[in-house]
């Protein structure tokens, strides 16, 4: 009997670790995936695959939340069935130890609960959107003070933004490196590049 645990988040920046730390550690294997969105079903994960294969009736899975185990509501309490069908014990951080009957019922509407929030998050980030593209309309700007919806050109810890012909002009009449110039406007040095590249 082996305790297991997986972890997952959604983007590549991001570090498994906390959930590490949650949960304690001491397992006898861990299973990831980092880089995975939600939206994509558990099974269909490779690390979650894994798991799958490795898995036997006896061992516990432990999770930091009930939905990393699945896609949507529909997909968690399926997953959740399918594992304990098979004799696998589910301890989810904050839960504890999930078994038939009452586990299963406490499980589906965490995970329908779980379900809203991802659209209600969905619906006030398009809901932000909308009001970001409606005040650049009437003013060139967002209601954020930005100058379009895509990400900051040049812009970093409050600096004004800088156009490439600025930085390129900038760097040329001070003979300064990538990194001088990156210092100067506040910027990355790969936007740096970028901006000399896109103003010849």
């Amino acid at each position: 009997m082996s305790r297991i645990a997986y972890y997952r988040v959604s983007a590549g920046d991001q570090s498994v670790e906390a959930q590490r730390q949650a949960l304690g550690g001491a397992f006898d294997r861990e299973f990831e995936d980092v880089g995975i969105s939600g939206a994509v079903k558990a099974e269909s994960r490779p690390g979650f695959a894994q798991l799958l294969h490795y898995v036997r009736e006896g061992d516990t899975i432990c999770v930091y939340a009930i939905d990393r185990l699945g896609r949507d509501a529909l997909d968690v309490q399926a997953m959740v069935r399918r594992l304990l069908d098979e004799g696998v014990t589910l301890d989810v951080r904050g839960l504890g130890v999930i078994g038939r009957g009452v586990g299963e019922l406490i499980v589906a509407v965490l995970a329908q609960m779980a379900d809203m929030e991802r659209h209600r998050i969905r619906e006030r980030c398009e809901s932000g959107r909308e009001a970001a593209r409606a005040a650049l309309a009437a003013t060139g700007r967002t209601h954020k003070g930005k100058v379009s919806l895509g990400r900051p050109t040049g812009r970093r810890a409050g600096k004004e933004d800088v156009t490439p012909e600025q930085v390129a002009q900038w760097r040329r009449e001070n003979a300064a490196s990538i990194a001088a110039t990156a210092d100067h406007f506040n910027i990355g040095k790969a936007t740096v590049t970028r901006y000399c590249a896109a103003a010849g």
